[in-house]
């Protein structure tokens, strides 16, 4: 009787404590959790952080309710300040841009590297690889959750001056970057004007002549309609691509039940996946009709032979040794080998 009257004893305790449990979670929930965003949906980067959202908000029944926050507003549009504020829990959530937090994860200039990358194998197998996988543990140590990988995509040229086909031609021209100083090595090297600028503040500088050119990927071209701000010539360089990240707030995360982590995370992967279908198409069929769209607006679109292509490699080379100690001299030789052994 004694052993029979434990038991149940144990089994009501336990029981209670579930049930408990429950609440206790719950009321650690907020009512909206804040996402932040450098572009809006009309964007592949903020498609990604909506596509995150809506699965997140589905798949919990309502639990998660996720608000987006594009132009980086919950700092003032300062993209540089988002991986600390992620840290400080001013934001909650992100889809966010390697560029972006570089400063703060000097690991992160990796993907800055001019030419690492040639081409979307390239950066799959670094991402999703033995790399990417050391990467996030960095960002797990600097304070946050990281889940899943998207991308802005491979940033090209444009200007309002003259086709760019070569480092002479970039001589003098005022080119908008963001603000890394990897970025003013690398255009510095190539004989530019590199001017830090935030994105909000850089289509009034184009459109006014203010700066002469910037560099960005196709679909973000399109998409600000760059061509209506004097942006009529773009080349085709693929000097480097901008991967995104999509983490959370490591209080934030703690706060979650064991279940609905899982759930925010396999949407991760999912919006991952979805977001970087987005930000690819229109450049891997092999006729790019994204290329045939931007011609069609006037637009000079300068597409570089091997050998041009080769000229500016062998120009940012010094700026390549330079970083590549800066980075991490093992990690950035672990991403050379994981792109020479490339699947096409």
């Amino acid at each position: 009787m004694q052993l029979r009257t434990f038991l149940a004893t144990a089994v009501a305790a336990a029981a209670t404590l579930a049930f408990s449990a429950a609440p206790a979670f719950a009321q650690n929930y907020k009512s909206e959790y804040r996402m932040s965003l450098v572009l809006g949906t009309a964007f592949p980067w903020g498609k990604g952080g909506e596509l995150w959202a809506n699965k997140v908000r589905e798949r919990t029944r309502g639990r998660i309710n996720i608000k987006l926050y594009p132009g980086v507003s919950l700092i003032q549009g300062d993209q540089t300040r988002e991986f600390s504020a992620l840290r400080q829990g001013v934001i909650d959530m992100a889809v966010g841009s390697t560029i972006n937090w570089s400063p703060q994860v000097k690991a992160l200039n990796l993907f800055s590297l001019p030419f690492l990358f040639p081409d979307y194998a390239s950066v799959d197998t670094v991402t999703q690889g033995e790399v990417g996988q050391s990467i996030f543990q960095t960002l797990e140590k600097a304070g946050v959750v990281p889940l899943a990988w998207g991308e802005n995509g491979y940033r090209e040229i444009s200007n309002s001056k003259k086709p760019i086909k070569s480092p002479a031609d970039l001589k003098g021209m005022k080119i908008r970057v963001v603000g890394s100083p990897l970025f003013l090595d690398t255009f510095t090297a190539l004989g530019a004007n590199p001017t830090q600028m935030s994105w909000a503040d850089a289509q009034p500088a184009m459109a006014s002549g203010a700066v002469d050119g910037q560099e960005n990927p196709v679909s973000v071209y399109m998409a600000a309609k760059l061509y209506t701000v004097a942006q009529k010539h773009i080349t085709m360089w693929g000097y480097m691509n901008d991967p995104l990240i999509f983490v959370v707030n490591k209080e934030i995360w703690n706060s979650w039940t064991p279940a609905d982590r899982d759930i925010v995370r396999q949407a991760a992967l999912d919006a991952g996946k979805e977001q970087i279908a987005i930000a690819r198409k229109g450049m891997i069929e092999a006729d790019k009709p994204l290329l045939k769209e931007i011609a069609s607006h006037g637009v000079t679109v300068t597409q570089l032979s091997p050998a041009e292509r080769e000229a500016f490699v062998q120009a940012t080379r010094p700026v390549f040794a330079k970083w590549k100690g800066q980075i991490g001299a093992d990690l950035v030789s672990a991403a050379e080998k994981a792109v020479a052994s490339r699947k096409p």
